[in-house]
This record gives structure tokens, C-alpha cells and sequence, in this order.
């Protein structure tokens, strides 16, 4: 990809412990407001990123389109895909605009396309 060329990737990610902590001091009902409000957002706090899996996917980034693009093949992942890849299986995705998706025969064309491999 062309975007590997011009981009330089630095992966870090935030101590979350005070939004941990703002979010145990909350109630049953303020936490169900929130989600109400904002969907499954708070499972991202328990969400650990992937350095090499985000540096991979990275270099595959299509700014233009904001799709992944592998030589001809655009990929636009949907939420479930997401979950995949984030491997966070909580996330409701009748929370957000999704479709229905296989989520494995999505992974599997990532893991060919890419040439990785499941681990």
C-alpha cells in the first residue's frame, strides 16, 4: 500500500484507569442512561488494542475512502467485523448502523488477503 510510504504509525495507548474508576462509582441506573445515550462505548474500556494487528491493518488504510484496501479489493468493516477483529464479542451491534455479516468468512479474506495467520 501507498499509505506505508508516507505514513508514519505510532501505537499507544491511553491509561484508562480514571474513566475505569468514573465509571465503577456509577449506579445501575446511570450507567443503563448511558448506554441508552451511547451504546456499548463503555466495553471499549476493557477493549486491549493489538500493536501488531493495528500496524498491519494500518498500512492497508485507504484515507481517501476510509476503507481498507487490498490491491483491487476495498474492505468497509461493519461491526460485527470490528468485534472480530477486537475480539470483544459484548458489543451489541443492534446498537449502531450495521448489517449482517459473516463474520468469519470476513476474517478468513483478511487472513488471505494479508497472508497472516489466526494467532
Amino acid at each position: 500500500s501507498e499509505l506505508w510510504d508516507f505514513t508514519r504509525i505510532s501505537v499507544t495507548q491511553n491509561n484508562l484507569q480514571e474513566l475505569k474508576e468514573v465509571w465503577d462509582q456509577w449506579d445501575d441506573e446511570t450507567k443503563q442512561l448511558f448506554y441508552r445515550d451511547y451504546g456499548d462505548l463503555p466495553y471499549l474500556l476493557d477493549v486491549k488494542v493489538d500493536k501488531h494487528l493495528f500496524r498491519a491493518l494500518a498500512q492497508y488504510w485507504n484515507l481517501a475512502y476510509s476503507c481498507f484496501t487490498f490491491r483491487k479489493v476495498d474492505l468497509v468493516p461493519t461491526v460485527e467485523e470490528y468485534t472480530t477483529l477486537l475480539r470483544y464479542l459484548r458489543i451489541q451491534a443492534n446498537k449502531a448502523y450495521s448489517r449482517a455479516a459473516n463474520v468469519l468468512t470476513f476474517l478468513n479474506r483478511l487472513i488471505s488477503i494479508t497472508g497472516m495467520s489466526e494467532q
